[in-house]
């Protein structure tokens, strides 16, 4: 639901009647509205870290990032979530507003930004800002969401690739 309609779509009365639940009980678990949405992110967070956990048996570096990529374009294109992230999602939703799920997510992409800089630790040439090869990497992925959600490009896969193929090769020379 979250995926399809976003957090502000996801309300307790629905999300209860979905679940045969009560809308009273429900609340009563989660106490609020952002704390059900905290919770979803949460929740996102999770499964998607298992779907990229196999990633940790590769070498850090441009193996593990090409890993990554496919396991993010397969997270964004399962048929499970007809939106696509719903933490993407979730952060342009909330990306100007304040409070505990913008705080949420925003703990989210700085763990995700600093895990991404540090496979390019592991191989990119020193003199290359580590910030900005994870920056770029994460315009690839959103781009990615863009280019197969919203302009449904067949060839977003294969852009997405070159993408990170001009990327880990540019890493890897001195400035």
């Amino acid at each position: 639901m979250a995926s399809r309609d976003g957090l502000e779509g996801l309300s307790i009365g629905v999300l209860a009647g979905s679940l045969g639940l009560s809308k009273s009980g429900l609340f009563a678990h989660f106490g609020s509205k952002e704390a059900l949405q905290v919770a979803l992110l949460d929740h996102a967070a999770a499964r998607v870290q298992a779907r990229l956990a196999p990633a940790a048996q590769l070498p850090p570096g441009p193996e593990r990032l090409r890993f990554l990529l496919q396991a993010t374009m397969d997270w964004v294109d399962d048929p499970e979530r007809p939106g696509g992230c719903p933490i993407t999602g979730a952060c342009i939703e909330f990306d100007d507003r304040e409070g505990p799920v913008r705080a949420a997510l925003d703990r989210l992409q700085q763990r995700t930004q600093e895990r991404i800089a540090e496979l390019f630790d592991a191989f990119a040439d020193r003199s290359r800002d580590r910030g900005q090869l994870a920056f770029e990497y994460r315009c690839i992925t959103l781009g990615y969401h863009h280019a197969a959600r919203m302009l449904r490009a067949g060839p977003a896969r294969a852009w997405a690739r070159a993408a990170l193929e001009a990327l880990l090769e540019r890493a890897g020379r001195p400035v």
